[in-house]
C-alpha cells in the first residue's frame, strides 16, 4: 500500500505516490488554472493523483491515503477548506467532493505545515524532536513540528511564522498588523529593497546585471552584485541578513527548538546567507549561555517537501 501527497498550489497541483522510505516513486502535476469553481480544482486532483499512480505502476486500490497541503485555513475534523484567499475557497467540503470521485481515505492540512512534516521526516531534521521549518518566498511560510507531529494551535491557525512583527512601528502588512517578519525577509522584500537601492544608486552594478530595466531585478540580483563587490548592493544584503536574523532570534526565545531551517528561493544562497544568521543569533538569543543551542541549517528537500509532508499526514 502506498501513500499519497498533494501540493495544491496557485500555480500548480502537484502529486507524488510515496512509498515507505519516504521516496517519491510516481509523479502526477495538472495546472491550477485559477479562478475556476472548486469543484473543477478538486476533480483536476483526481486526475493528478490517477496519474501518479499510473507513474508509480500502482492501481488506486493500492492507495492507503491521501494528504492534501493546500493554503489558507482547513479544519481537519470534517474536511472542509474553510478559506483559502488565492484559490477563491471559502468553506469547501473537499474531502466529501474528493470522496465522491475517488473513495480513499483524506486528510487536510496548510501547504506549509505539510511541508515542514515533510522536511522533519524525511529531510534536513530527520531525527530532531522539536523541529521549525521557515520559508523564505513569496512571503514567508512556517511550520512547527513536535515529536513527529505538527503543532498548529489550538484551532489550526498556529505556525504563522511569518507575521510575528520584527519592528512594531513598521511596513503594514495585508494581515491587518504593521511590521511582519514577512515585509522584510521574504524574497518580495527583499527584492523590494534591491529595487529601492537601485533607484537611488544608479551607479550600482544591479543595474548592469538587470540590463538597465529595474523591473528585471530578482531575489538573486543583489546577492550577485555584490559577489561583483558592489558596495550598494552588499548594504541591501547585510541588511536583508539582519531582517532574517531577527526573526530567527525571536522563533529560538520563543521556543528553543533542535533545529530550524530554511526553505525558498533565497536559501539556495547556503552560507553565504545563514553563516551571517547564525553569527547574529549567536550574539543576541536569550540561551546564548546554554550548552544546547538551536541549529541553523537549509533544507534539502526542496518542492519535494510539501508532496512528501502530505502524505504522511495519517502518520
Amino acid at each position: 500500500m502506498y501513500r499519497i501527497g498533494v501540493d495544491l498550489g496557485g500555480t500548480n497541483i502537484a502529486v507524488g505516490v510515496v512509498d515507505k522510505d519516504n521516496k517519491i516513486i510516481g509523479r502526477g502535476k495538472r495546472k491550477t488554472n485559477m479562478p475556476r469553481p472548486a469543484e473543477e480544482i478538486l476533480k483536476d486532483i483526481v486526475a493528478a493523483i490517477r496519474l501518479a499512480c499510473e507513474d508509480a505502476g500502482i492501481s488506486t486500490d493500492e492507495i492507503l491515503s491521501v494528504g492534501i497541503g493546500t493554503p489558507g485555513t482547513v479544519n481537519k475534523q470534517t474536511g472542509v477548506i474553510e478559506y483559502a484567499n488565492n484559490l477563491a475557497f471559502d468553506q469547501v467540503p473537499a474531502v466529501k467532493i474528493l470522496k465522491s470521485m475517488l473513495d480513499v481515505p483524506y486528510y487536510l492540512e496548510n501547504d506549509a505545515n505539510a511541508a515542514a512534516l515533510g522536511e522533519a521526516m524525511a529531510g534536513a531534521g530527520v531525527g530532531k524532536k522539536s523541529f521549525v521549518a521557515v520559508t523564505l518566498g513569496t512571503g514567508v511560510g512556517g511550520g512547527i513540528v513536535v515529536n513527529g507531529k505538527i503543532w498548529s494551535g489550538c484551532n489550526g491557525a498556529g505556525g504563522e511564522l511569518g507575521h510575528i512583527s520584527i519592528k512594531f512601528d513598521g511596513e503594514p502588512c495585508n494581515c491587518g498588523r504593521v511590521g511582519c517578519w514577512e515585509r522584510y525577509a521574504s524574497a518580495t522584500a527583499l527584492i523590494k529593497q534591491t529595487k529601492a537601492m537601485m533607484e537611488q544608486h544608479p551607479e550600482s552594478k544591479m543595474w548592469e546585471l538587470c540590463g538597465g530595466d529595474i523591473h528585471n531585478a530578482g531575489g538573486r540580483t543583489a546577492y550577485d552584485a555584490m559577489r561583483l563587490g558592489d558596495a550598494w548592493a552588499t548594504k541591501v544584503v547585510r541588511q536583508y541578513e539582519k531582517y532574517v536574523a531577527v526573526g530567527t532570534v525571536n522563533l529560538i526565545n520563543a521556543m528553543q527548538p533542535e533545529m530550524i531551517c530554511f526553505g525558498g528561493g533565497i536559501s539556495n544562497e547556503g552560507e553565504t546567507l545563514l553563516a551571517p544568521v547564525r553569527d547574529y543569533v549567536e550574539q543576541y538569543r536569550y540561551s546564548r549561555y546554554c550548552n544546547t543551542q538551536t541549529e541553523i541549517c537549509r533544507a534539502t528537500l526542496g518542492n519535494d517537501a510539501g508532496i512528501i509532508g502530505a502524505a504522511l499526514l495519517d502518520a
